[in-house]
């Protein structure tokens, strides 16, 4: 008897752990984010999983394939997009829950060298030659059709008039932080990215800063996808409150919205 009644024991526990409601430890998001968020995000998810036990996969790359992968059915609970034009267009694809749509962060783009580089203190105005300054080098960024950051580097050179002429110099890469990699290497002796990679790569120097007014605002919007979980909205408060403000703006990216908590 007293085997059995240790087995109806152990039956008894194993069916209570079965039919048991899962813990904060079993939960997980998957957020899918810009190439350019993956230091802060990184440190924001460590902050958020101490404070609630939720589990965050980040996916980084850059928003146009992200966009794409989520219109193509993979499994993500929020987006963050370098771009309100990759963002409106999961919207248009109904991938999104517009309704939780913030226009969160903002950043600026600068152009760089590798570190030991010879190019410093380059004044980004009227008359900037950028083909000139490269020489028989090449010139790293996003892919100008499609990269948020290639995107928003194009219209400042066009506004500038420096376009034209340094276009064929340009390695157009996969995302930004490609392109910032290609610099560090010195595979290229010119990158153009946004600051807050510059920030992060020590293989990398700053020589010059790209003016607000050549380029459209660069703004970060964050959602939930229209399949999210219900812990979705829990994290995207998160990254309105004052602690994910403060590990943010550490990184250098701007904090477009007043904290929430």
């Amino acid at each position: 008897m007293s085997r059995l009644a240790g087995l109806f024991t152990a039956f008894v526990i194993l069916l209570g752990a079965l039919h048991s409601p899962a813990s904060a430890e079993d939960k997980t998001l998957t957020v899918f984010a810009a190439a350019s968020m993956k230091n802060a995000l990184d440190d924001i998810d460590a902050a958020y999983t101490a404070k609630t036990g939720v589990k965050i996969t980040a996916s980084y790359a850059a928003s146009s394939a992200l966009a794409k992968q989520i219109e193509q059915g993979a499994p993500a609970d929020v987006f963050v997009s370098a771009d309100t034009d990759w963002m409106d267009y999961a919207i248009k694809q109904k991938n999104i829950n517009e309704a939780t749509r913030v226009n969160l962060l903002g950043n600026s783009i600068v152009l760089i060298a590798p570190k030991d580089s010879k190019i410093d203190n380059v004044n980004i105005g009227p008359g900037f030659d950028l083909a000139k300054l490269a020489g028989d080098g090449r010139i790293a960024t996003g892919d100008v059709k499609a990269v948020p950051v290639g995107k928003y580097a194009k219209a400042a050179l066009e506004k500038l008039g420096a376009w034209q002429a340094a276009e064929p110099k340009f390695a157009m890469a996969e995302s930004v932080r490609a392109a910032l990699t290609l610099v560090a290497r010195g595979e290229a002796v010119l990158g153009i990215v946004y600051s807050t990679d510059a920030k992060v790569e020590p293989g990398v120097k700053i020589v010059g800063t790209f003016p607000a007014d050549t380029h459209p605002a660069i703004i970060y919007p964050v959602a939930a996808t229209t399949t999210a979980k219900p812990e979705a909205a829990e994290y995207l408060a998160f990254l309105r409150s004052s602690a994910a403000k403060t590990i943010l703006e550490k990184f250098g990216f701007k904090f477009l919205i007043s904290p929430t908590t």
